[in-house]
């Protein structure tokens, strides 16, 4: 992971002066009524004296973190990544206080003389890395950098932004091979007990952040990020759990919005539940898509059934005998039905994918589970080496803090029955995974965000048909929340996780147009 120095595990520091260039900002810091937390004068100077911070830009180094990387290379004419840290506040009801510090990354806008101002991004999870993300995704947004910097950062919580510890690489391995669809009292309690020493380590490795990692803070993190590279308002791009830390942004700084797209929208209306049961449904109909595009191909489909529905038993089945024995995974890890169905899961946020999953799941009805393995390896974060990123501990901590609702086993198992007749392949995964919060140390503010944002300027939600993690019906039900005069919503006909990065031509001229030329399109507009 590239980065200009090492990471920091703790809170950093105690602020003790404020700059002394903090005058010059008096109007800077969060205006129009739109700021953040902390009362009286002494808050106010704080903010506006880390408003004046002035990040020190270098050629990213490689991390000294887990597992180490090399630099990010130089995009096609040359431009070279930079990378900083800058100061936020550990509390913003305590400006004044302890400190985070969060990792930035960007690459200059290629004409300076047209340049609109940075392009900030956010590519979900939540937990995802940006400082790693953004240079694996710059291609795909090279035409943006006409005319911004492009910008990306790693959330407080999140990677070397004093990223959640929890677990050690062994104990993870085990943790997420473990049985997360438990049949019957002894597998149930395993399950739990697992997840309490989840939440336990994660409190005694991380707990001075925990509290504050979530989802409004990040949000108010990006607000002073704006003031602290020049930017009047904030240009964004956010995707999947980028599009619920956006509308957050809008209706906390509605007056601070540029140009914003959310795209594969999260619903900001729906609860835990309603969001764990839309997911089931939407990686089911991915499976279906993907099996009748198998069926379509003919003898050339080497899964066994003539119809998308016999192919979709052969899945089944095989989480079954996965359930009951494992197969051969890599080195002497085995593949259990747990991490088959990440695995499965994980190939289907993108159509490109499906090669991988019809072989990784004919290899693994052989007796080979090596590559849906490597697949749930993917998705969990843990690299070739044995080592893991923060993203799930990340991911955890923030939904956690987020989100008030906390399951027992007793609501999970009446529960069962709908979450098996939406899918039978991840239904009871997703159910248990309700699980996730009840032991957490820390409470969750509320049911779901308010992104309602009255005054902000058109933001475009860019949903997809075929999308299996942030189902189609959100984009519109985020643009409605957004508001009637704020929400413009794009629907892409297709397959996957995000439009934009499928490459659509039709969805990347829209975006373009609006981004580089502001040109807002008819709410409505339909790709292809």
């Amino acid at each position: 992971m590239p980065t200009t120095r090492p990471a920091r595990r703790t809170t950093a520091r105690r602020r003790t002066a404020v700059l002394a260039a903090a005058a010059l900002l008096a109007g800077a810091a969060a205006g129009c009524g739109d700021g953040g937390g902390g009362d009286g004068e002494e808050a106010g100077q704080a903010m506006r004296g880390l408003a004046a911070q002035k990040p020190s830009w270098k050629p990213c180094a490689p991390s000294s973190t887990k597992g180490g990387a090399t630099p990010p290379a130089p995009l096609p004419d040359g431009t070279r990544w930079e990378c900083a840290f800058m100061d936020v506040p550990l509390d913003y009801a305590d400006p004044g206080g302890d400190t985070v510090e969060l990792a930035l990354i960007r690459a200059r806008a290629r004409d300076r003389s047209k340049r609109i101002g940075s392009l900030f991004f956010n590519f979900g999870g939540p937990g995802g890395s940006g400082v790693t993300a953004l240079p694996s995704f710059a291609p795909d947004y090279e035409a943006l950098r006409r005319r911004y910097d492009l910008v990306g950062f790693d959330p407080r919580g999140v990677g070397l932004s004093s990223g959640v510890e929890c677990l050690g690489p062994r104990a993870l391995d085990a943790f997420f091979a473990r049985d997360a669809t438990p049949d019957d009292a002894a597998e149930e309690k395993a399950y739990q007990g697992g997840l309490k020493e989840y939440a336990k380590a994660c409190e005694e490795n991380s707990g001075e952040v925990l509290p504050h990692v979530g989802t409004e803070n990040a949000a108010r993190d990006m607000d002073l990020m704006r003031q602290v590279l020049g930017d009047d308002r904030l240009h964004y791009f956010g995707i999947s759990y980028g599009t619920e830390l956006g509308g957050v942004y809008a209706h906390l700084f509605p007056r601070r919005v540029g140009r914003a797209v959310f795209d594969a929208v999260v619903d900001p209306g729906a609860t835990a539940e309603q969001g764990a049961l839309g997911q089931a449904k939407g990686f089911q109909l991915a499976l279906r898509n993907f099996a009748a595009d198998c069926v379509r191909r003919g003898d050339d489909c080497a899964l066994p059934g003539g119809t998308p529905q016999e192919i979709e038993r052969f899945v089944v089945d095989l989480l079954k005998r996965l359930d009951e024995r494992p197969v051969k995974g890599i080195g002497d890890r085995e593949l259990t039905q747990t991490q088959a169905a990440n695995g499965i899961a994980q190939a289907l946020y993108s159509k490109e994918y499906w090669q991988y999953l019809e072989q990784g799941l004919d290899e693994a009805d052989g007796g080979d589970g090596a590559l849906l393995l490597a697949l749930s390896d993917s998705m969990n974060g843990r690299d070739e080496n044995g080592e893991y990123d923060n993203l799930q501990a990340a991911n955890t901590a923030i939904n956690c803090v987020d989100d008030r609702q906390r399951f027992t086993a007793e609501q999970v198992r009446a529960k069962l029955p709908r979450f098996r007749e939406a899918s039978p392949v991840f239904g009871e995964l997703l159910a248990w995974g309700m699980l996730g919060c009840g032991q957490w140390p820390v409470a969750g503010r509320s049911d779901h965000p308010d992104v309602s944002a009255p005054g902000a300027p058109p933001i475009l939600v860019v949903g997809t048909t075929g999308d299996p993690a942030t189902p189609f019906e959100g984009a519109a039900a985020m643009a409605s929340a957004l508001g009637g005069d704020v929400g413009v919503e794009v629907t892409y006909r297709g397959e996957g996780h995000g439009a934009y990065n499928g490459g659509d031509a039709c969805v990347r001229r829209v975006v373009d147009a609006y981004l580089l030329d502001g040109r807002v399109p008819p709410s409505g507009t339909v790709c292809p």
